[in-house]
């Protein structure tokens, strides 16, 4: 009766909510982001496999959409960055394909624009991803900086200045990582990378799939009382670092998801949104799996790019710290 109870509040709140549909509820976002820091191989930094990191990475994982209705002007500039709707060709409202997307923002508009297309109504959740992925590195680039600084400055102020900035860093890293959970799960959901994101919408449609709002049903109330940490857990991918240019790895993650909008229909045809059904419960695990997956990977990478970056200001190469060469408390607290 209980659970019958709560089905009946969901999805009354569901009906109720005027905001744009969100990629995952609370619980959804959540579960991956815990089920990928559980996954991080032992030689990543000790603090991050911690029980209080793991519960902090699938908090944090929920912000993004948390703040969401701070502000027009926020809200506006955003929301954008959680989707990106692809036809059925893969292509962004019929323009470029998502896996021939350029590297940065601006070279996105231009291509849009070219096409007559807008890109905010596009989305884009790729470049979201690749921001928080090299923003993390950046991040593991100054804790490395700093943990390796720590034990051998000899003054005492500046040795204190570096080990309070590194729990600062460690924080920071926190942070960033529950901001690229969030997007990466966001791409992991099919209905947030396709323009068939809330029933099939206004397209031919020969296989008669639902038009019913269907976002919120799946993403929400079938996770929250059918998915938990352990199932996501159990079905994560082996590990594939990426090591190419990191945007194509990005929008081949987001095209295999393109690929699961049919698959997801067929689902919801075939009733899994019911009470009692597996195979909504079954679709929901495999696409956190594949996010918690992917989310593993990026941190993963985050890391071992961290090697080649540059740390403080003025920036120094982090190889000229670690190899002894230069000294990390002047170029870390700030050479103005």
């Amino acid at each position: 009766m209980i659970r019958t109870l709560r089905r009946f509040a969901l999805a009354a709140l569901v009906l109720a909510a005027p905001a744009p549909a969100l990629a995952w509820g609370g619980m959804g976002h959540r579960i991956l982001g815990e089920a990928a820091v559980q996954a991080l191989p032992a030689d990543l930094p000790a603090f991050l496999r911690t029980p209080a990191s793991v519960a902090a990475a699938g908090e944090l994982s929920r912000e993004p959409d948390r703040s969401k209705g701070a502000g027009k002007t926020h809200d506006n500039n955003r929301d954008a960055g959680h989707f990106l709707d692809l036809d059925d060709a893969g292509r962004v409202h019929g323009g470029p394909l998502v896996t021939e997307l350029p590297i940065t923002r601006p070279d996105y508009e231009k291509q849009m624009q070219a096409l007559g297309l807008d890109s905010w109504k596009g989305g884009y959740l790729p470049y979201s991803i690749v921001d928080q992925s090299q923003q993390l590195a950046k991040d593991f680039a100054h804790w490395r900086a700093e943990t390796y600084a720590i034990p051998r400055e000899k003054n005492r102020a500046h040795r204190a200045w570096l080990q309070a900035d590194r729990a600062r860093r460690e924080a920071q890293i926190l942070q960033t990582i529950g901001y690229l959970s969030h997007f990466v799960g966001d791409g992991a959901q099919p209905l947030h990378v396709t323009v068939h994101y809330n029933g099939w919408g206004p397209f031919p449609n020969p296989k008669d799939y639902t038009q019913d709002k269907i976002h919120n049903p799946f993403e929400g109330e079938l996770v929250l009382t059918t998915v938990t940490t352990p199932m996501v857990r159990a079905k994560l991918a082996p590990v594939q670092t990426c090591t190419g240019e990191l945007m194509v790895c990005v929008t081949t993650y987001l095209a295999t998801s393109g690929k699961q909008v049919e698959p997801l229909y067929e689902m919801i045809k075939a009733g899994g949104l019911r009470p009692g059904a597996t195979n909504g419960t079954a679709f929901a695990v495999e696409r956190l799996a594949a996010g918690a997956s992917e989310l593993r990977d990026l941190i993963l990478w985050a890391w071992k790019d961290s090697d080649t970056l540059a740390v403080g200001w003025t920036p120094v190469p982090l190889g000229d710290i670690l190899s002894g060469k230069t000294a990390a408390y002047p170029y870390l607290y700030g050479k103005d």
